[in-house]
């Protein structure tokens, strides 16, 4: 006979659970969707270099900080799992910009006043001078014209479709809803192997203050929040977030708030039955005070990546308006062609005799 489950009471103890089983699998996953983005695009460009080193220091004294002051059990196995997945970032970077401390921006390439590439056909060009080279020679397109070489016609490699936004919105927003999924199954499992376990006293369930696990603890908060600045900087240089992935930083914003909320849904247990007047504040007290620097990295580092959030809605407004723009360019150039009369200088200069 199966022993009989506790009820399911959403209490402050149980909010706490979920929202730190949700911080858990959310920090599991952060960094796939950015190492997705840059093996399929195959370049780092939209990634900052200094935020990953930074973010790599960071998990580092994070390690540290969480043996020494012992805030979660499990703190230890995902910071290793954050530093591995930190040293993937840095490879892509490494590969795909070569050996840099810095970031470089592209070289802007200058448009043309017409709107059009350079060497891009138009109407008043030759239809045979897009194949001949910088000496006048006749390219490779002449080979066709040759009856030992097949007339085959390569198909144009076309690029895959840009998703629309309302189609990144709902598949972000799947996204997170199965991490949040995957974080309430966590605790519910995690949950049945919690009461079958004996009550920790409050002594116990409150770590005691470790002076060299605080300041590793801070020096994390420090390394956290500075590692967001190089990104937002390269991003308002490049005045745009392309090659960034949203949902790099979605993941990094729904751990950081579910590991906030996890630490102030904490209910203290008293030493005894009941609690004495003023034992469960202090016990919460001293917890806060014991977690305040893990707090502080959290909540700044959630401030400075709405920052970010709103640079990917400012420069996604700005690629639309430069889009139409162009096309607006095009067809004022289109219209300028068409005006531009191509006759000899003498038919030009009768053309207004009766």
């Amino acid at each position: 006979m199966a022993p009989p489950t506790a009820p399911l009471n959403l209490d402050v103890e149980a909010i706490s659970g979920i929202c730190g089983s949700i911080s858990i699998a959310a920090w599991v996953v952060v960094f796939s969707p950015q190492i997705i983005e840059n093996f399929r695009r195959s370049s780092a460009d939209g990634l900052s270099v200094p935020f990953i080193i930074l973010w790599l220091l960071g998990d580092v004294f994070n390690i540290l900080g969480a043996v020494l002051q012992g805030v979660l059990p499990t703190m230890l196995i995902l910071a290793i799992y954050y530093t591995i997945a930190d040293f993937v970032l840095l490879a892509q970077c490494f590969y795909y910009k070569g050996f840099t401390w810095k970031d470089e921006l592209p070289s802007p390439q200058p448009k043309p006043p017409n709107g059009r590439a350079v060497g891009e056909p138009t109407e008043r060009t030759g239809l045979l001078s897009d194949h001949l080279d910088e000496h006048g020679r006749r390219g490779s397109g002449w080979s066709h014209l040759s009856p030992a070489v097949p007339l085959v016609s390569e198909p144009p490699v076309m690029p895959p479709p840009t998703p629309t936004r309302l189609q990144s919105v709902i598949w972000n927003s799947v996204a997170v809803l199965m991490v949040c999924v995957a974080g309430v199954l966590g605790w519910l499992l995690s949950r049945q192997y919690a009461n079958s376990q004996p009550k920790s006293s409050a002594d116990e369930d409150v770590p005691s203050f470790d002076i060299l696990g605080q300041i590793f603890g801070w020096l994390c908060a420090i390394l956290y929040l500075g590692s967001r600045l190089p990104q937002l900087l390269l991003n308002w240089r490049r005045k745009s977030t392309e090659g960034v992935s949203i949902l790099f930083f979605l993941f990094a914003c729904l751990g950081n708030l579910t590991y906030v909320l996890s630490i102030f849904a904490y209910e203290p247990h008293c030493a005894g039955s009941h609690c004495q007047p003023g034992e469960s504040e202090r016990i919460y007290g001293r917890y806060i005070l014991v977690n305040l620097s893990w707090l502080a990295g959290s909540l700044g580092t959630l401030i400075l990546d709405l920052g970010i959030f709103a640079q990917f809605f400012i420069y996604s407004q700005d690629g639309s308006i430069d889009e139409e723009d162009d096309v607006f360019d095009d067809e004022e150039a289109s219209i300028d062609e068409r005006l531009v009369d191509d006759r000899p200088l003498l038919q030009r200069a009768t053309s207004g005799l009766p």
